[in-house]
């Protein structure tokens, strides 16, 4: 997937969270992605920054769902969520050390 696509895929997420949660509680469940500092505006921000947002959003998306008492998101989907932001993770520490 090319930047401009993880970009354009990163602000969409963001309008489904917005959707979904309120902004009282967007403190609270998005911290990690809030401290983070990475938007969609930031064109400037890797690739990899871009990715590892996208599965912050995805898992917390994932969460914000679980917790409204939705029956159709199998928690296997949440675990997997949270596997790919440990690897993303990494990647980003191994991009940040290479430089």
């Amino acid at each position: 997937m090319y930047k401009d696509e993880m970009i354009q895929l990163h602000q969409f997420l963001l309008y489904v969270l917005k959707y979904l949660e309120d902004e009282d509680k967007m403190q609270k469940t998005c911290g990690e992605y809030i401290s983070l500092n990475i938007r969609p505006h930031h064109i400037h921000k890797t690739k990899a920054e871009h990715k590892h947002a996208i599965f912050l959003l995805s898992t917390t998306i994932s969460e914000v769902i679980r917790d409204k008492g939705e029956d159709s998101l199998p928690t296997n989907v949440i675990i997997t969520l949270t596997e790919l932001v440990k690897k993303s993770r990494k990647e980003l520490n191994e991009e940040v050390d290479n430089f």
